[in-house]
């Protein structure tokens, strides 16, 4: 079973307007309880990423391209063993960027940022379309991590306590937007309504 609340309160989670000014990004940071050598295994490894989050093929080293199975393709734009990893997501104006840091032996940080550039994104809203998937991710890499058999990664993410979770993931991010001050109601509801269909599986 999945401790809902706790999880929830795993994630620390921000809407910004990226490095540049003239994007639209969400930020996720979480601690792990498990070593930074373990954390940066588990994000690269093609078996292990296809136990938590997808199976992943292609050209894996700086300057290849990936594709992610049912979802995103992308190019590796740097790798820093164990802590930066920078990637494109579907498009050459879409980046993530993965640094992971260790408070000790035994624990690490894991921070991603996804930037869009504003002209990809019909308004600020778009963060809402963005967020709760990686919170999914986060989700998933913790119970890897702890040794949780997810069983096929696809599954887990549509069975119904995911989609549950999803829904107070939804609200976090909703209350996110709405502090950024980036997005107007309209667009927020708008967003919320796209998102919750999406994620939650709800009208």
């Amino acid at each position: 079973m999945i401790d809902i609340i706790a999880e929830l309160d795993e994630v620390r989670r921000r809407v910004h307007a990226g490095e540049r000014g003239d994007q639209v990004a969400v930020r996720l940071e979480r601690t792990y309880s498990a070593g930074v050598e373990d954390v940066w295994d588990a994000l690269t490894d093609p078996e292990r990423l296809a136990r938590w989050f997808l199976p992943v093929s292609g050209d894996l080293e700086v300057g290849g391209r990936f594709a992610t199975e049912g979802n995103a393709d992308g190019e590796i734009l740097r790798c820093d063993r164990p802590s930066t990893l920078v990637l494109t997501w579907g498009g050459p104006e879409s980046v993530v960027t993965v640094e992971l840091a260790a408070p000790d032996a035994d624990s690490t940080v894991l921070t991603l940022d996804h930037s869009v550039a504003a002209t990809l994104v019909p308004d600020s809203g778009g963060a809402l379309y963005v967020g709760p998937g990686w919170d999914d991710a986060f989700l998933a890499l913790g119970l890897h991590l702890r040794g949780t058999d997810l069983g096929d990664p696809a599954e887990f993410q549509n069975s119904p306590e995911v989609l549950s979770y999803n829904q107070g993931v939804v609200q976090a991010w909703e209350a996110t937007l709405r502090e950024s001050g980036m997005a107007t109601e309209e667009q927020t509801q708008d967003a919320l309504v796209v998102a919750t269909a999406q994620f939650t599986a709800l009208p």
